[in-house]
């Protein structure tokens, strides 16, 4: 058996339900890809830039949640030079046990629940000012 037919395609409908579980979870689009969002803010969407694999799951979190889960299971998590510099991992949606979802939104939700704004590695803009 192949790993393309072991694959199940899973789809945005587990990760909705799994998602409206949560407090003040509300259902949007983010870059015109369904998106789980609190307070205003995504923490979990499909991906839509191109060089995501089909059925993949974007999650924010912090970099060292996202490094732990990188090295400890690659066939599940993974990246792209585009999402590097994001507080967040792709998700192979056929290969996370739900059980497994449930907690990794659980850990979006509260990191995007706590977030003022959004975290990225990326320096800021020459000329910005930093919030006090």
């Amino acid at each position: 058996m192949s790993i393309h037919t072991r694959r199940k395609k899973a789809g945005f409908g587990p990760v909705q339900a799994l998602g409206l579980a949560l407090p003040d979870v509300e259902i949007d689009t983010y870059f015109a890809e369904p998106a789980l969002m609190v307070h205003g803010q995504m923490f979990a969407c499909m991906a839509s830039h191109r060089s995501a694999e089909p059925d993949t799951l974007v999650v924010r979190l912090e970099f060292a949640q996202r490094d732990e889960l990188l090295e400890a299971k690659p066939e599940t998590y993974y990246l792209t030079d585009h999402y590097v510099g994001y507080p967040c991992v792709l998700v192979r949606l056929g290969r996370i046990r739900q059980d497994e979802l449930r907690g990794l939104l659980l850990m979006a939700w509260r990191f995007m629940s706590a977030a003022k704004a959004p975290r990225s590695r990326k320096p800021p803009r020459k000329g910005s000012r930093a919030r006090r």
